[in-house]
C-alpha cells in the first residue's frame, strides 16, 4: 500500500469467515505491539452521545493545557478525523505507517476492519506524550476493540434498542454489553437517566464505583442557562452550549471525578463549554433558507431532532432529505419525526448496508408527501430548487447522509462550518 486510500480500500476488504467474539486477538497484537502508555485513559461507550461527550471531554482539557488524544467513529468527510491529537486529525504518514506497523506484526492473526483501525489508533497514541487518552467504542461495549485497554474511567452515555443482532433486543441485555467496559474500583459513569439494573448490578459485581445521571449528579435547563451539580460541587448559570445538555452533563461528571490527576479550573471549564461543537450533531446552518444537519440515526436519537424542530418553529416549510442503513429501525424512525416534515426527499445509499428503495418505499407508502430520488445530492439539490424563505431544510438519518451532503458542500460554494 502506497498511501491512505489503498490502506483504506485494502481494510475494508478484509473479511472473516467467522467473528471470533473475544478480545484474545487484538490483545495478542498488542502485545506484539509492546503497547505501552502512561496517558490517563477514559473510555466511552453508549448507543447515543459517545461524539458529543468525547468532544467536550476533548475540547475541555485541550482547554485546560492538556495533550490530549482522542479516537471516534464513524467519520463524515475524511478517516483522519478518527483519529486526533490535540484536536487536529492525524496526517496521512502518520496512519500510513501505524497500519503498517499493525499489519506486519498481526502476521496471520484475522483483524476485522474495526479491530485493525483501533490497533492503528492506539499505536499512533503511544508515540506521543499524552497526559489522556479520550477512546470512543465502536459497538457495545464488552466484546469491543477498543475494550482492549484498561480504562481509568468508564462512560456509558445512554441505552437504547440498536444493534440488536449483536447487542441483543432488550435495554436489559444492551446494558450488560456495554457495562463491559466498566473496571473494578475505577470509576463507572452513566448518563442515561434510567440505567438499566443489568448495568447497575454489573457495577456492584466488580465493585467499581458508579455515578449515574439524576442520582450522583445532573443538570437543570432554564430558560437562558443551565446548571450542573454533583454530590460534591455544582456549576451554576452556564451558558447554553451548542451541543446537548445530557452529554454534556455526562462529560462533567468525568471532568470532577479525575480533578486529582487532571485538575481544571471552574473559568477553564464555563469558557471550554462554550467551545464544544460537533460537526453534524443538528448542526445549523444559517441563512434564507437555514439547514441542519444531523447524524441521527435510530429513534431514541432522532427523538432529539424533532423536539429541536418543536421547539423551534418556522412560517414556510420544513423539508427532509433522508436516507438510513438497512440495518436500522428505520419505519420507528421515521414515525418519531413525522410530525415535525413536510415534504420527505428520499434515496438509497448505496454503500453495502445502505438501504434501497424498495426498503424504503415500502415504508414511505404511509407518508403523505415524499419523494424517491437517486441519490441522496439529487435529493438536496431538488428541494434547494423548491424551497423558498421561510422555509427550512433538514438533512438527517445516517452518517453517510450527512457526509454526502458536506462533501457535495465542499466542492461547491455552500458555507457548512461549525458552529
Amino acid at each position: 500500500m502506497q498511501n491512505l486510500t489503498e490502506w483504506l480500500v485494502w481494510i475494508k476488504s478484509i473479511t472473516l469467515k467467522e467473528i471470533d467474539l473475544s478480545l484474545i486477538r487484538v490483545k495478542e497484537v498488542l502485545a506484539r505491539l509492546h503497547y505501552g502508555s502512561h496517558a490517563l485513559v477514559i473510555t466511552v461507550a453508549g448507543t447515543n452521545g459517545k461524539g458529543s461527550t468525547v468532544k467536550a471531554l476533548e475540547t475541555i482539557y485541550l482547554e485546560a493545557g492538556f495533550s490530549v488524544g482522542a479516537f471516534t467513529s464513524p467519520y463524515l468527510l475524511h478517516y483522519n478525523e478518527q483519529i486526533r491529537i490535540n484536536g487536529k486529525s492525524c496526517d496521512d504518514a502518520t496512519i500510513c505507517d501505524a497500519f503498517a506497523k499493525v499489519k506486519a506484526h498481526a502476521g496471520r492473526i484475522p483483524l476485522t476492519p474495526f479491530e485493525f483501525g483501533t490497533l492503528a489508533a492506539l499505536c499512533v497514541f503511544s508515540k506521543q506524550p499524552l497526559d489522556v487518552m479520550i477512546l470512543e467504542v465502536g459497538l457495545g461495549g464488552r466484546l469491543d476493540a477498543v475494550n482492549a485497554i484498561d480504562a481509568d474511567l468508564s462512560i456509558v452515555t445512554t441505552i437504547a434498542i440498536d444493534h440488536v443482532d449483536w447487542l441483543g433486543k432488550t435495554r436489559e441485555a444492551i446494558g450488560r454489553e456495554k457495562a463491559g467496559i466498566f473496571r473494578q474500583n475505577r470509576p463507572a459513569i452513566c448518563g442515561d437517566f434510567d440505567p438499566p439494573s443489568t448495568l447497575i448490578n454489573y457495577a456492584k459485581e466488580i465493585d467499581a464505583p458508579l455515578f449515574a445521571q439524576n442520582k450522583q449528579f445532573g443538570f437543570k435547563e432554564n430558560k437562558t442557562s443551565w446548571d450542573w451539580w454533583s454530590l460534591n460541587t455544582s456549576l451554576k448559570d452556564l451558558k447554553i452550549p451548542h451541543l446537548n445538555c445530557q452529554n454534556l452533563s455526562t462529560a462533567l461528571m468525568a471532568i470532577e471525578l479525575l480533578q486529582k490527576s487532571l485538575f481544571v479550573p471552574e473559568s477553564v471549564i464555563r469558557n471550554a463549554l462554550l467551545k464544544v461543537t460537533l460537526p453534524g450533531r443538528i448542526q445549523v446552518i444559517p441563512g434564507e433558507i437555514p439547514q441542519i444537519l444531523d447524524v441521527s440515526h435510530n429513534p431514541h436519537a432522532v427523538s432529539l431532532l424533532a423536539n429541536y424542530l418543536l421547539k423551534n418553529p418556522i412560517e414556510g416549510k420544513t423539508y427532509a432529505v433522508f436516507s438510513m442503513l438497512a440495518d436500522k429501525d428505520i419505519a420507528s424512525t421515521v414515525e418519531v419525526i413525522e410530525k415535525q416534515i413536510d415534504r420527505w426527499h428520499i434515496a438509497p445509499l448505496h454503500i453495502p448496508r445502505g438501504s434501497d428503495k424498495n426498503t424504503l418505499e415500502a415504508i414511505f407508502q404511509k407518508i403523505a408527501d415524499w419523494k424517491m430520488c437517486e441519490t441522496i445530492v439529487e435529493a438536496y439539490e431538488e428541494i434547494l430548487s423548491k424551497a423558498t424563505k421561510n422555509d427550512r431544510i433538514v438533512v438527517f438519518g445516517s452518517f453517510h447522509t450527512v457526509g454526502e451532503i458536506l462533501c457535495y458542500s465542499s466542492k461547491s460554494s455552500l458555507d457548512f462550518k461549525s458552529p
